[in-house]
């Protein structure tokens, strides 16, 4: 869903003065702001949208003008100049057009203007009439003609010059180009909006004028860069949209309250629950201050609370936040939201080894479901997970091929859902060992994520986890492609240091030894182990096991001074986990021997790379147990 990318933004007049707005843009008020002007937009203007429009800006007028002291004489002169005329038409239709209240209004006001004024007056007014069209939510590409007139008239009459109503222009094509899925087009006006922003604050401009228009550019980047699969930078700029309303906010306002839970789902988008935290906890206590412990608001944000726990393992907690949760949501009726937190809870039984009360839950849930709906699908999967639990295997594929029945109709309508759960379903298949059975589902989950963008961070962790069972199971040749694509796709979503690429990186050096590569392998190994050093620590087992590879890969390079380099590492590593590991212990240490005699010429060095599972991931608050590193989810 896309976050609200606007603020109304109120000038101290409901009108646009077109003259008094033509001074905002010249080179003279940004250099040198006249402090008797009054600040262009005032921090205490900034409120919240109900619904999603683009920024709506209505302008104060300025004390000194011409036009109006006209109207103070007392005596009239017995004949009007033309030039008096001209000035008396231009000073009625722009009347005309202030007072207008509605877009046809406006329109027919510019229209006559249209063969009176300067561009510049025009593209002023062009801007009005988008902004007020967005705020309608009318149709795009009439926004867009007047967006692109205003940017047209304004950029030329600028010269270059950091100019706010430039980046208000900048802001509504990039909300424009947004709504119309043209998300490059829509990244490049952000990008340049904001970075007019940052030149005018650096001018001397109000930052109290600027940071209205800075946050609805920077709400917008996050929209526009979750829906290109751009997760992390989404990240960074709700985090300064965050910033701005904590500036400019009462410390305990529900619109504060809303940023930070918005900033704690994108968080668990991503599975960084341990960040997640701390926002969702204080949009928690906002909305407790603000509405009581019984308000649907805070429901949602114990629900998303549960979810967090669990993403943490901390299934307890998880399961108090979720039965709070489901209190409040019986009460209000909130029924379909309260079928989603039962679900929430079987989950979190089943993470506890409660199976028999997970049962009980999920069955009780399916008696209030529509026949084949994606909730009962979503039940079947669980109850497919619980009874895997318990080992009735036959049971849990009669489970699992219900959900795949229901999803396959699904498809059309509800893509993620489906493949969501199609990713879902392959992981329990999996741990079946129906491998086969697994990666066609994950075919399946690929085939419709690879046609939504917002979902490229989804699509790489399923590449990623497709070309590991491939792998596994021998078709080495088919499974490199597969992991090549996942890591360029989550480099560009969540950064290239994120653990899941070190591990797609551990993997393609398997794949690589596998095909008589051995320099490629090295290489992979090499990065494998640098991300998962800086990302889940170098103690832990994974980076251990990447740093194994690593050294195998150098002995068989016949580079024995490094591969016993890296291996004392994976030694001391091991030493380090104490009786736990005691048995890997004595495999790095008997390895460390072998590859010794090795440089000796005495013996000859065994290989044996191992693969790693990426690990199970989905951003579907479904899936309470995503089997992450759990230094992933502490750190």
């Amino acid at each position: 869903m896309r976050r609200n990318a606007s603020i109304s933004l109120l000038f101290h007049s409901n009108r646009i003065n077109l003259r008094s707005l033509s001074s905002l843009i010249s080179p003279k008020f940004i250099s040198d702001p006249s402090p008797s002007y009054s600040s262009p937009v005032s921090a205490s203007h900034l409120n919240p949208c109900t619904k999603n429009h683009g920024l709506f800006f209505k302008f104060s007028r300025f004390q000194a003008n011409p036009s109006r002291n006209l109207e103070t004489l007392v005596e009239k002169r017995p004949q009007i100049s033309s030039r008096q005329r001209k000035f008396k038409e231009k000073s009625e239709l722009e009347e005309a057009f202030e007072s207008a209240n509605t877009v046809d209004e406006m329109v027919k006001a510019f229209k006559d203007m249209e063969s009176t004024f300067e561009e510049r007056d025009l593209g002023l007014a062009s801007l009005k009439i988008g902004l007020k069209l967005e705020q309608e939510d009318e149709d795009p590409e009439k926004i867009l003609v007047y967006a692109t007139r205003a940017l047209k008239a304004l950029d030329k009459d600028d010269n270059g010059k950091p100019s706010l109503p430039v980046a208000m222009t900048l802001q509504l094509l990039g909300s424009v180009n947004y709504s119309l899925k043209r998300f490059s087009d829509s990244l490049g006006y952000l990008n340049r909006a904001n970075r007019i922003l940052g030149q005018l604050e650096e001018s001397g401009f109000s930052a109290e004028g600027i940071r209205p228009v800075l946050h609805a550019v920077q709400l917008e980047l996050a929209n526009v860069k979750t829906a290109m699969g751009r997760r992390e930078e989404a990240l960074a700029s709700l985090r300064k949209c965050l910033e701005i309303k904590e500036l400019t906010l009462e410390k305990d306002s529900r619109e504060l309250a809303k940023a930070n839970r918005d900033l704690a789902e994108a968080y668990v988008a991503i599975l960084n629950f341990k960040d997640a935290l701390p926002f969702c906890m204080q949009a928690l206590e906002i909305h407790k201050k603000q509405l009581g412990h019984n308000s649907v608001e805070v429901a949602h944000d114990r629900r998303l609370l549960g979810v967090i726990y669990s993403g943490l393992e901390e299934h307890q907690k998880a399961l108090e936040q979720n039965e709070l949760s489901q209190k409040v949501l019986k009460n209000w009726g909130l029924n379909s939201d309260l079928l989603r937190a039962e679900i929430d809870a079987a989950n979190m039984q089943i993470a506890l080894g409660r199976f028999d009360e997970a049962i009980s839950t999920l069955k009780d849930v399916v008696q209030h479901t529509e026949k084949d709906s994606e909730t009962q699908a979503v039940v079947f999967i669980s109850m497919g997970k619980v009874l895997h639990n318990q080992e009735k295997f036959a049971d849990a594929k009669r489970c699992l091929e219900i959900a795949t029945r229901i999803f396959d109709k699904k498809e059309a309508s509800s893509p993620v859902e489906a493949a969501e759960a199609y990713s879902e379903i392959s992981m329990q298949y999996e741990s079946m060992n129906e491998f086969e059975t697994a990666i066609s589902l994950l075919k399946r989950s690929l085939a419709l994520l690879e046609k939504l963008p917002q979902e490229q961070h989804s699509e790489g962790s399923v590449s990623a986890r497709l070309g590991w069972l491939l792998l596994l199971t021998g078709k080495v040749h088919e499974a490199i492609p597969y992991l090549e694509g996942a890591a360029e796709t989550l480099k560009e979503s969540f950064g290239s240091k994120h653990f899941g690429v070190g591990y797609i990186y551990n993997n393609l050096g398997a794949a690589y030894l596998e095909l008589e590569r051995p320099q490629s392998a090295a290489q992979m190994f090499a990065m494998a182990k640098d991300i998962m050093d800086v990302s889940l620590g170098p103690h832990h087992a994974d980076s251990i096991e990447a740093c194994q590879n690593l050294a195998k890969a150098y002995g068989s390079l016949e580079s024995y001074a490094l591969a016993i380099e890296f291996q004392e590492q994976v030694v001391d590593a091991w030493e380090g986990h104490g009786s736990a590991a005691e048995d890997e212990l004595r495999e790095a240490q008997r390895m460390l021997e072998q590859l010794k005699r090795k440089a000796h010429g005495k013996s000859k060095i065994e290989l044996s790379m191992k693969a790693l599972p990426l690990p199970h991931s989905s951003t579907s608050s479904k899936t309470l147990q995503p089997d992450i590193p759990s230094s992933q989810k502490h750190q």
